[in-house]
């Protein structure tokens, strides 16, 4: 079975690769945007798999089934509930809500093996939808973080953090009370832990909280500058690869 994976969060597509690899399924070739993915299928024979994150870098990955005509099965990886429609137009097998749940990943791959040796068309049906429509898989995410202030720890809830930033190789958070304190994590390993319809990934230096935007101005370059209620070091700036998907997300 040839398999592919299209994420464009890099480690996210390095971890699906080892959970797959725990099913004996050997994922070779990773691609990690539209533009990318589009010449890849245009080059290359098409899979009998495909691992696709809705969200990527550049644009929503149904703009490469509008540019392809894809006849593989698909098992859509995100962390959006909400394109579970445009889905069930598509060649779906499952749609698995970030962050990946092991068993739920062996179920879906199980559900497309059994549905190829039956040779029956492969599809994400109704009642698939109907599930992520109605009663969607509730995700544990992030609640609060623990901090160290000297010889102290502090918990911080997330609901008081207005953005997450990389500087000098640290992660830091900013809180409403003005403070900065230092995380254990990097920006790609909160990746899966922050709910993702409070928290967006501006650019590969910030993470913001949409409870914490005051004002949004246009910038160089077909950027977005973002203004937060009290954070103010330095620029808060919108990736232009960012920014469609970023006016999705404020929907």
């Amino acid at each position: 079975m040839k398999v592919i994976i299209i994420e464009d969060e890099k480690p996210s597509a390095r971890r699906l690769q080892r959970m797959l690899n725990t099913l004996g399924i050997e994922a070779e070739t990773m691609l990690h945007s539209v533009e990318e993915s589009i010449d890849w299928f245009k080059n290359n024979d098409h899979p009998d798999l495909i691992f696709l994150d809705i969200q990527l870098s550049d644009g929503l990955s149904f703009e490469i089934f509008e540019a392809i005509d894809i006849k593989s099965a698909v098992i859509f990886t995100t962390a959006y509930d909400e394109y579970a429609l445009q889905a069930f137009k598509l060649n779906s097998i499952d749609y698995l809500l970030k962050p990946i749940d092991e068993d739920e990943l062996k179920i879906a791959v199980e559900k497309y093996n059994g549905r190829v040796s039956k040779q029956q068309p492969v599809s994400l049906d109704f009642n698939d939808i109907k599930r992520l429509l109605i009663n969607p898989i509730e995700r544990e995410y992030k609640k609060r973080f623990s901090v160290k202030v000297g010889q102290h720890l502090k918990l911080i809830n997330v609901d008081d953090i207005e953005c997450i930033y990389s500087e000098n190789k640290g992660t830091y958070v900013y809180t409403k009370e003005g403070r900065n304190y230092l995380l254990d994590s990097t920006l790609d390993q909160l990746e899966d832990e922050l709910e993702p319809h409070i928290f967006y990934r501006i650019s590969r230096k910030f993470y913001i909280n949409i409870n914490a935007i005051k004002d949004m101005v246009s910038y160089t370059n077909s950027r977005l500058q973002i203004k937060l209620q009290h954070y103010n070091e330095q620029d808060v700036i919108v990736a232009r690869e960012r920014v469609k998907d970023f006016k999705n997300w404020l929907g």
